[in-house]
């Protein structure tokens, strides 16, 4: 299996920090962000991983290197100077990503997730992995019925984590699904992943499960110091919940 991380955002609720650095090579607990998941994805067995970079895209590879030192071998899918929103980028990520299915990360959270229990091969199109609502979001992205669906509605709405495993068959056909906007138009096309996902879950293509244990979304530098200072006082396994 192959990863891919998503690390095109511009980062701009982060400024002024990242108008120098890009958001997952911002540090918590003495490492960059993106480097807490090749540790992980290192220590699982995945050895390729696929980066999508934008905004300061030189720092990924002078940072990071060819991956050799987690004994991974990255590729970097640049997509110019304007991200191509999470449905764009995943597609101009296709070709380096192959045809199986492949674990998807944002490069902007930290989680204590264990990546070793994703299903290997979801039964659907996709499988999520949900988290509560954090305090700072006024409402959830999803729900999970009793039977392990992610639904678009439903009693108690999740937030999507950041992390699940893909079929490149969800980007099949995917202009038939998006509206035809002139940035999804556009060589290379820019869109979003949601409406994709959405449609799937009709279908009941897209499986779930909802991780209880800690999570942050590295959006903003206050949560980024909450963030270091947890793992500088719990060690690298815990973190606050943000």
């Amino acid at each position: 299996m192959k990863a891919l991380i998503f690390a095109a955002g511009l980062g701009e609720r982060m400024r002024p920090l990242t108008e120098t650095t890009p958001k997952p090579l911002l540090q918590a607990g003495g490492k960059p962000l993106i480097v807490w998941h090749l540790e992980k994805l290192a220590a699982l067995g995945i050895r390729d991983v696929v980066i999508n970079t934008s905004w300061l895209a030189e720092q990924f590879p002078r940072t990071l290197g060819d991956g050799a030192h987690w004994g991974l071998r990255i590729a970097y899918s640049y997509e110019g100077g304007t991200p191509l929103e999470t449905g764009g980028g995943m597609l101009h990520a296709l070709p380096l990503l192959g045809a199986e299915p492949f674990l998807l990360v944002n490069g902007d959270i930290w989680t204590d997730f264990d990546f070793a229990t994703l299903p290997l091969s979801p039964p659907g199109l996709a499988h999520l992995v949900m988290v509560d609502s954090p305090g700072y979001a006024t409402q959830g992205d999803f729900a999970l019925d009793e039977n392990g669906l992610v639904r678009s509605e439903g009693a108690r709405m999740l937030t999507y984590s950041g992390i699940g495993i893909y079929r490149p068959e969800l980007l099949a056909g995917w202009r038939g699904t998006i509206d035809p906007t002139a940035e999804a138009q556009q060589t290379p096309p820019r869109f979003k992943l949601a409406p994709l996902l959405r449609a799937a879950m009709k279908d009941g293509s897209i499986s779930g499960e909802h991780h209880r244990g800690a999570w942050t979304d590295v959006g903003t530098p206050e949560r980024l110091r909450q963030l270091d200072a947890s793992l500088a006082m719990h060690g690298e396994n815990t973190s606050s919940r943000q």
